[in-house]
């Protein structure tokens, strides 16, 4: 079963990545740096997706924040654009599956639908949701990233758009309710901290 998962895998990858090798002259191909890249595969389906007991669909997030380089420390927040057709802002939040911790499933998240990682903080704590997509319950896990690397191409880059913003643009740019709430949590850390 692996080796045909890895074969099939490195063929999807290699077909999707022929036609662009075929037109780099080969005397002038120049290695990216590592730090520029992410694997470009994120995870699909729902076969290893975690459900609680009242079978709840269990989805971590983050809140991916830096200090402003000039601007005396204000901290700012990676949003993302909703997938396809949603409309507004969102933080990097998906599947927790059965095959990793929360912790895990946090920074793969953040990594597939944002193109960052860092620095994963204690949890912001857990909040319940309606999906509006399939009408079922989440269980939604937050934690604040502290951002130490932005991948200039990521899994999801084509679908979406991220933003760095202000604490208080997110808050009002946030779509969803439970995430404003997390970002709130978030403030109140930090503000208790500083």
């Amino acid at each position: 079963m692996t080796e045909f998962y890895v074969s099939l895998f490195i063929s999807n990858v290699t077909s999707h990545l022929s036609p662009t090798f075929d037109n780099i002259p080969s005397k002038k191909i120049v290695p990216t740096p590592i730090e520029k890249d992410v694997s470009l595969v994120s995870r699909t389906g729902r076969d290893l997706q975690r459900y609680n007991t009242a079978g709840y669909r269990q989805v971590v997030g983050c809140v991916p924040y830096r200090y402003k380089k000039h601007g005396g420390g204000e901290i700012e927040v990676l949003l993302i654009s909703a997938q396809k057709k949603g409309k507004g802002m969102l933080l990097p939040k998906g599947g927790w599956e059965i095959d990793e911790s929360i912790e895990e499933a946090a920074l793969r998240e953040t990594i597939e639908e944002a193109g960052v990682t860092g620095q994963l903080e204690e949890s912001l704590g857990k909040w319940q949701y309606k999906s509006k997509r399939h009408s079922m319950i989440h269980d939604g896990y937050m934690f604040p990233l502290l951002v130490s690397q932005q991948f200039e191409r990521w899994p999801e880059a084509d679908i979406r758009q991220r933003k760095w913003v202000s604490l208080s643009e997110a808050i009002e740019l946030c779509q969803n309710s439970w995430m404003r709430e997390a970002l709130e949590a978030f403030i109140n850390r930090k503000c208790q901290t500083n």
